[in-house]
């Protein structure tokens, strides 16, 4: 099969029967082999009675159904499962993204050698205060922090070499860093298309302003797991070390300086009485949890299931 088109959603019962016919318009213009998977995140509206229809009416049509909203990456890593196509899309279901640019993605996945392709949608048809600026500063972040050069790591609309989608793991929210995702499992040969964004045309957008704050904390999270989750040692036991050498040698310090005050006969604050004295315990303290912090960390990674889980590129 050329095609699994993927899309996750959540109360769209209005745009499915169009957005099935675009599809479908387009695959059959370019003679590509397809199926679509529509992933209902647990809709209250007919959303689930709509893909039902499409379904028996269109063979290529397959239906997921969650039993309650779990989320835009659950509902992604679920259809990903369930791909058979060699080339994988993901898009919205709102209508804002245009199937008419899944051509142009397969062919930079077939003949550009692309891993994956990330839709960049230039001139977004949102509210500029709400959506387009706070957009912009995520996306400046996650380009510092990732090191991809994407400017729209978030846009719904991408491509995947089949494999990709079967070696990553998306979880909890972070469908907003796929691309951060398949580089940390080795597919680093990431492109980027400038696509067509378009007004919703129904209903109302199911994101709210918490997104930004929470796409930073995840992306913090990200960033952590990927530099250290592997070796937590390197993080905690010399941050640990580093605060407990800081903290003795002025505890150490205060006490020394005390002592020879005391035996030159001189005027001495009792070390008690210092505040610093006690800022260096402090920092005695937290450098013996961080430490013990990694020690743990480190057990917990060598007892890991996925400690020795490799992707093999190539075998001879």
């Amino acid at each position: 099969m050329d095609i699994s088109v993927v899309i996750p959603l959540y109360n769209e019962a209005e745009s499915l029967p169009e957005l099935h016919s675009w599809i479908a318009r387009v695959m059959q213009e370019n003679h590509f082999s397809y199926e679509i998977l529509l992933v209902d995140d647990g809709s209250t509206d007919s959303s689930w009675e709509v893909i039902k229809s499409l379904s028996s009416a269109d063979p290529n049509v397959h239906g997921i159904r969650f039993r309650r909203n779990y989320g835009k990456s659950a509902a992604l890593f679920c259809g990903f499962g369930k791909t058979h196509g060699d080339v994988v899309i993901t898009m919205d279901a709102d209508l804002q993204d245009s199937p008419d640019e899944i051509p142009e993605l397969v062919r930079m996945i077939r003949e550009d050698g692309y891993d994956l392709v990330s839709g960049w949608k230039q001139h977004r048809q949102d509210n500029p205060l709400t959506k387009n600026l706070p957009s912009k500063l995520f996306n400046a972040t996650a380009r510092r922090v990732t090191g991809i050069k994407l400017h729209d790591m978030n846009c719904g609309l991408k491509a995947y070499r089949s494999e990709v989608v079967k070696n990553i793991e998306v979880y909890g929210e972070m469908h907003r860093y796929i691309p951060y995702l398949a580089k940390n499992a080795g597919y680093t040969h990431i492109g980027e298309l400038k696509v067509h964004h378009q007004k919703r045309k129904f209903g109302k957008s199911k994101f709210g302003m918490s997104r930004f704050g929470n796409g930073l904390l995840d992306l913090v999270s990200l960033w952590f797991l990927s530099t250290f989750g592997k070796k937590p040692m390197y993080f905690f036991g010399y941050s640990g070390l580093a605060m407990f050498f800081v903290g003795a040698v002025i505890a150490i310090w205060i006490i020394v300086e005390k002592l020879v005050r005391q035996a030159h006969g001189t005027d001495f604050r009792p070390v008690t009485d210092q505040p610093l004295f006690y800022l260096a315990l402090l920092a005695v303290v937290l450098g013996v949890i961080f430490f013990l912090a990694g020690f743990i960390g480190e057990m917990i990674s060598r007892t890991s299931p996925e400690r020795n889980r490799y992707n093999i590129r190539e075998e001879l």
